[in-house]
């Protein structure tokens, strides 16, 4: 594993925070970015809101990777470019996250994050990529129903990203 995954989850859970239960937010009980259906699976057993809130950022951190660093393959992405990637997967499904870099690329939108995606994301210029990428991800969520509750902050958190993400590309380092 690349070092980049510890500095991705610092930045993330900065976006991610405590511990909600939004009535809008389709994840539910959240803490940490981790919603209730995910700890779940993750433990295999029913989590309370007790079990929710209780959460830490050592507990969170596996999950963070086997269900959307692996499953972006981030170890695998050039710098930025993994960290743009995983915290849209962690924002809207990993799934949701290849798509987006399968349209920018011009590639087969199946979500899948095969040879040929791969390929592709390495041939492409990072900043570009995550310039373009960024616009594509905001554009997504501008389409969904929740925009209008939760706009203004997936907006700054996707900015954010992309300024992170370009850094780290160009410079080897991000900026927090």
């Amino acid at each position: 594993m690349k070092p980049t995954f510890e500095l991705a989850m610092r930045l993330l859970l900065r976006h991610e925070g405590g511990f909600v239960n939004h009535p809008s937010d389709p994840g539910g009980m959240t803490n940490l970015g981790v919603t209730q259906r995910t700890w779940e699976a993750h433990t295999g057993k029913a989590a309370s809101e007790a079990d929710m809130r209780a959460l830490t950022q050592e507990a969170v951190q596996p999950v963070y990777k086997a269900r959307y660093w692996d499953l972006i393959h981030g170890d695998d992405l050039p710098h930025g470019v993994d960290y743009c990637l995983f915290d849209c997967a962690v924002n809207s499904g990993p799934g949701r996250a290849v798509k987006l870099a399968q349209y920018v690329l011009h590639q087969k939108v199946d979500g899948s994050l095969g040879k040929n995606t791969l390929a592709a994301i390495k041939a492409a210029d990072p900043v570009e990529l995550i310039e373009d990428y960024s616009q594509r991800r905001l554009d997504f969520l501008k389409s969904l129903e929740a925009w209008p509750t939760f706009g203004k902050g997936w907006a700054k958190r996707v900015s954010e990203v992309e300024i992170e993400a370009k850094a780290f590309a160009r410079n080897g380092s991000m900026l927090a």
